[in-house]
């Protein structure tokens, strides 16, 4: 009879190691559904139930696998798990320690591209009230792709036959790796900030879903949908759709596509030149008949073919009210000068020297007019004022009254 009496941790440390050392669990895939499913935002791991219709073992996946993951797992998903089955000694039980997981029936890229789309839809990224106009006459277009390969000389010479008059400028980055979607990211958000710019074309030509996965990116997404200036998503083929795509102002099925979306034919606009002017020049000359024939009307005209006609009402008119003037100044002037007359007669009449020549005379002395016989001395010399002439005289008898 074995004896030995064992720990706990001494037992659940044995019991790990018998999982841990048998091939079969070191490297397993298992297929079930998820439940309990807990984001543990702080750590950045995961854990999580797989559940079949009879069983149900706890499973965990580390902040290190977590981050190579293209989706979020939900409850109720049913996925494919890759890991190692070993037992955690605190709680004495079994479970699954995930390395990496699939969605069943559906790729993780799928799955990753519609939860990502399902949530930057909710919060409006992809509303039509916020797509921007593209100007009608660029002058400066912006290429945000690969400087190399087949979609980009597309574009230029697409660009440069339909509408040369505008300036292209090349920003190259990757379109596809690890690093593309950061590349592409950063572009948008320094062109954002150019005030030379008319428009951006983002894209690249075609591809699997891994190889167009960087203009999934939700930061791109963003830098599109803050991007001050129109954007045009053209990524891959007509049947090929990434979240730049949804989020950008408007989408091209082709970047052949998107370089004629961008600009006017230059021929089409000279001919619509062309057509305008020759309406202008047909309708200014009609104008200008018409006002002609006006323009003959009018000269021909009684009135301007014989002006005096107009103005010898207006000379009679004239004539008569300066005769009304004269007459009146006339009858003022002989009114004024008969009161002229009368006040005169009056001035006459209350003269001094009117009297004087009635025979009286204006006695002085010394400049001074005598009134009285007081003012004078018997010798005094003085002088006499006569209507006509005066005389010196001397006082030889005086007699006061």
């Amino acid at each position: 009879m074995n004896e030995l009496v064992l720990s706990v941790t001494q037992l659940n440390t044995y019991a790990r190691n018998l999982l841990e050392q048998d091939p079969h669990l070191a490297n397993v895939f298992v297929v079930g559904e998820i439940s309990n499913f807990t984001n543990h935002y702080r750590s950045g791991h995961w854990y999580l139930s797989l559940k079949d219709e009879n069983a149900l073992i706890g499973a965990v996946m580390f902040r290190s696998a977590v981050q190579r993951m293209r989706f979020v797992p939900q409850d109720g998903m049913r996925v494919i798990c890759r890991g190692r089955v070993t037992l955690y000694d605190r709680d004495g039980r079994y479970q699954l320690y995930i390395e990496d997981m699939q969605p069943d029936g559906m790729g993780a890229l799928s799955l990753a591209f519609e939860q990502l789309k399902d949530k930057l839809e909710k919060i409006g990224l992809f509303d039509h009230e916020h797509k921007k106009t593209l100007p009608a006459f660029p002058e400066t277009i912006a290429l945000v792709t690969s400087p190399t390969g087949a979609a980009v000389q597309d574009m230029l010479n697409i660009l440069t036959r339909r509408y040369p008059v505008a300036k292209v400028l090349m920003c190259p980055v990757q379109v596809q790796g690890e690093t593309a979607a950061g590349q592409l990211t950063d572009m948008i958000n320094t062109l954002s900030f150019r005030d030379d710019i008319d428009v951006i074309i983002i894209g690249r030509g075609g591809g699997s879903m891994e190889d167009l996965w960087a203009f999934n990116s939700e930061e791109l997404a963003f830098a599109i949908y803050n991007c001050p200036i129109p954007v045009i998503s053209a990524v891959g083929h007509e049947t090929d759709f990434t979240i730049s795509d949804f989020v950008a102002d408007l989408r091209a099925p082709t970047p052949s596509a998107a370089a004629e979306l961008a600009v006017p034919q230059l021929t089409d606009l000279l001919a619509s030149v062309a057509y305008y002017k020759e309406q202008m020049t047909t309708r200014m000359v009609s104008r200008i008949e018409t006002e002609e024939r006006v323009l003959n009307r009018l000269a021909s005209c009684r009135k301007l073919t014989t002006p005096h006609t107009i103005i010898e009402p207006y000379i009679q008119r004239l004539d008569r009210a300066e005769q009304r003037f004269s007459s009146l100044v006339r009858e003022q002037l002989t009114e004024r000068e008969n009161q002229c007359c009368t006040l005169s007669a009056r001035l006459q009449a209350y003269s001094p020297l009117g009297v004087l020549k009635r025979g009286y005379t204006l006695t002085k002395k010394d400049g001074a007019v005598i009134r009285s016989a007081e003012q004078l001395t018997i010798g005094d010399r003085i002088q006499l004022i006569l209507g006509e002439g005066s005389a010196t005289c001397v006082v030889e008898q005086k007699e006061e009254v």
